[in-house]
């Protein structure tokens, strides 16, 4: 309560105390005193009931202006009351916004907590792939080296096999002339046979009439003897260099597009290829690809070739890991096993399977031999390996990719079939020689050898093998070739 109200209360108490005891006093008197006048008792008590109203007038007055005064500090405190919870509405409305503010920054902040071990997450993976990158940098430096090395040697069997061939066209033209000058001696040697064989008889006939000359006629017979040796020498050789001439110039003859082909159609090799290996959730995937292969020789091993794409193997980064690969070559009922894989030195993309001679035999089928010179002739046969095409195609030597023949598509003749050259189609001379496999739909790999990058075992299980390390890494060897290669 307020002070002032306190204050008045008290007052009047105070004075209402006073006047009832003056009152009752001055009643006491009265009564003690019989002398005292009733007027003058009325008198005074009029008096004092006057003073009491005055006092309660004055009271009342106080008290009035104090419930005035704290009407108006009520109404101020009210006031301020009003104003001081528009305040805190004001600040609860902000503390709901800060609260919300507050709640969007956590879930901002959990986001970027999230973002941040992603990128953790991608810096450690950036770091692992730097590593193997560094890795195969490092593998790859003595291979770029060899290849560099590579490279230089064929220059310089290109260079050689030009000379070879100057001198091939040179001992052509000597042997022709040989041939001319051997055709002019053995019409020779038939025209002093015969002269002999009537030396013969005429010296017969002198024996019966001569033969007091038995002396002389013996010497002359010894001299016959050792020039029909002579001659019998001359033509054994002359029978040689005819047997070799007939057989370059057989080997030198061009055979046509419709023999090439039909040649491959009856001694393609069929092969098939079996790997497995465990994937998501535990599920066994199994890849089981059919090919024809033809089996191709250098006169020392013999390989079974084809391209990478059609083994289940592909080269990829990272690389799969079989569990098992396994294969076999050769018709139905006249299968075998295969036993291991190669990668071609050049290029890995070109697959080398190794045939024994008894498996080769025993398949029956024709053996390819390499071509010895690639550049005898401007053409040569191109035959689809996976559908029935094959035409001729004039190929083109790029210095920058010696190992390789850039095949002119624009220039294909005599098309059989749905031709559209692919990788893995075979190509060969035009004396049904090997030249090489399509890497591409435009660039033959030429196989000059059997030498092998890599070998892979086959087995049921091959895990202890690193076949995913080794096709990833053929997978940044050919990435980093030129675009036209890839």
């Amino acid at each position: 309560m307020n002070r002032s109200i306190l204050i008045v209360i008290a007052d009047f108490l105070l004075v209402s105390l006073l006047a009832f005891s003056s009152f009752e006093a001055d009643k006491l008197a009265g009564d003690r005193s019989a002398s005292a006048p009733s007027l003058t008792l009325k008198a005074e008590a009029l008096s004092g009931n006057k003073d009491l109203v005055n006092v309660l007038q004055v009271a009342w007055d106080k008290e009035r202006r104090a419930r005035e005064k704290l009407a108006g500090d009520l109404t101020q405190s009210q006031a301020e009351l009003r104003a001081q919870e528009n305040r805190l509405t004001e600040r609860d409305r902000l503390l709901t916004e800060r609260e919300k503010q507050n709640q969007v920054f956590q879930q901002n902040l959990r986001l970027t907590e999230q973002q941040v071990r992603q990128l953790e997450q991608e810096q450690a993976a950036l770091q692992q792939q730097y590593a193997a990158a560094q890795t195969n940098l490092q593998i790859l430096q003595p291979q770029l080296r060899r290849e560099q090395e590579q490279a230089l040697l064929l220059q310089q069997q290109l260079a050689q096999w030009e000379t070879n061939r100057q001198a091939w066209e040179s001992a052509k033209s000597k042997l022709a002339e040989q041939l001319q000058a051997s055709e002019t001696e053995k019409r020779l040697n038939t025209q002093q046979l015969a002269t002999l064989q009537n030396e013969v008889l005429r010296v017969r006939t002198e024996k019966a009439q001569l033969l007091q000359h038995a002396d002389k006629l013996a010497d002359g017979v010894t001299t016959l003897a050792q020039s029909s040796d002579r001659l019998a020498e001359r033509i054994a050789a002359l029978a040689t260099n005819s047997v070799d001439l007939a057989k370059e110039v057989h080997e030198s003859r061009p055979l046509s597009a419709n023999t090439i082909f039909s040649e491959f159609v009856t001694n393609r090799v069929p092969g098939q290829f079996l790997a497995s290996r465990t994937g998501l959730f535990g599920l066994d995937i199994h890849r089981q690809p059919k090919t024809e292969m033809i089996l191709v020789s250098d006169g020392t091993n013999t390989f079974a070739l084809c391209h990478v794409d059609d083994t289940p193997l592909v080269f990829s980064n990272p690389g799969l890991d079989w569990h098992g690969l396994t294969g076999t070559l050769g018709p139905e009922g006249n299968r075998f096993p295969i036993s291991q894989l190669s990668f071609y030195l050049l290029d890995p993309r070109i697959v080398l399977i190794p045939v024994t001679a008894d498996h080769a035999r025993q398949l029956g089928c024709k053996v390819y031999p390499l071509a010895a010179y690639a550049y005898k002739f401007q053409d040569a046969v191109l035959v689809g390996a996976r559908e029935g095409y094959y035409g001729e195609c004039k190929f083109q030597f790029d210095l920058t990719t010696p190992q390789y023949l850039k095949m002119d598509r624009s220039l294909f003749r005599g098309l059989f079939g749905k031709f559209n050259p692919t990788r893995g189609d075979l190509v060969f001379s035009k004396t049904g020689e090997l030249l090489g496999i399509m890497a591409n739909s435009t660039y033959c790999v030429m196989i000059h050898n059997f030498k092998p990058y890599a070998t892979i075992q086959f087995s049921e299980d091959v895990r202890s093998q690193p076949i995913g390390e080794l096709l990833s890494q053929f997978f940044l060897w050919l990435s980093q070739l030129p675009l036209k290669l890839q």
